[in-house]
């Protein structure tokens, strides 16, 4: 497969993301820089983690004018899968392309350690390979990773199976204990409708080499490139 890593300034975890793919996974990769329109026929895009232009206004809020986001957005409606980590993830909610925005978190500081987080199903492009009650170690670094979507959006987006990660202990228990930054229901990630374009706050590609110690990462990249090949 080809896959094409979205760079924008500020970006920090391009090259974790792209090691990952490339030297991990063995896929091709591109690096598409945020001036960038053409997506090279890529077969899926990654958003990484970082701090785009900065976290002005909000972390996203600049991103989403970026020209090559014109061109991730038509991808995406096109059907194409996209997948944004962390800041990746705050680019595609702040673009309407994923439901809901994340905030501060609820402390009001930058967090950074390992979670746990456990699939609510396991039907989709990230998840399909994760046993349902299986629990993975993550690693976390955000400051305004507080999912919110108000009342309706959540309850649409559990019908049509749209939560895809809960924060939980190792156990596997949703409380509010295990729940880093506030975020509602303990949601970690999440996708669109159409289930081709997806969002986690939790850095899978962080947890993904075995000279880290922890593969439980891994699954993720298999269970997406498992949904390409079949």
């Amino acid at each position: 497969m080809k896959f094409g890593v979205v760079i924008f300034p500020g970006s920090n975890c391009d090259e974790d993301m792209i090691y990952v793919l490339e030297s991990v996974m063995e896929q091709e990769v591109v690096r598409l820089w945020h001036k960038d329109t053409d997506l090279q026929h890529v077969d899926g895009i990654f958003l990484p983690g970082g701090f785009s232009f900065g976290d002005y206004l909000r972390s996203g809020a600049i991103a989403k004018f970026s020209p090559i986001m014109k061109s991730v957005i038509e991808f995406a409606n096109k059907g194409g899968f996209v997948f944004g980590v962390c800041n990746g993830f705050q680019v595609l909610c702040e673009s309407g392309l994923l439901p809901g925005a994340l905030l501060h978190n609820d402390n009001q500081k930058f967090i950074c350690k390992n979670i746990f987080i456990k699939p609510d199903n396991n039907t989709s492009a990230l998840t399909n390979l994760i046993p349902e009650k299986a629990t993975l170690k993550i690693p976390i670094a955000h400051g305004e990773g507080r999912y919110y979507a108000d009342v309706e959006t959540l309850k649409n987006m559990r019908l049509n199976k749209q939560i895809l990660f809960r924060y939980c202990n190792e156990d596997g228990s949703i409380n509010l204990e295990s729940n880093p930054n506030g975020s509602v229901e303990n949601i970690a990630g999440v996708c669109n409708e159409k289930r081709n374009v997806y969002g986690m706050m939790p850095h899978p590609e962080r947890a993904s080499d075995d000279e880290l110690g922890n593969t439980d990462g891994r699954i993720i990249f298999e269970s997406i490139l498992k949904s390409f090949i079949g």
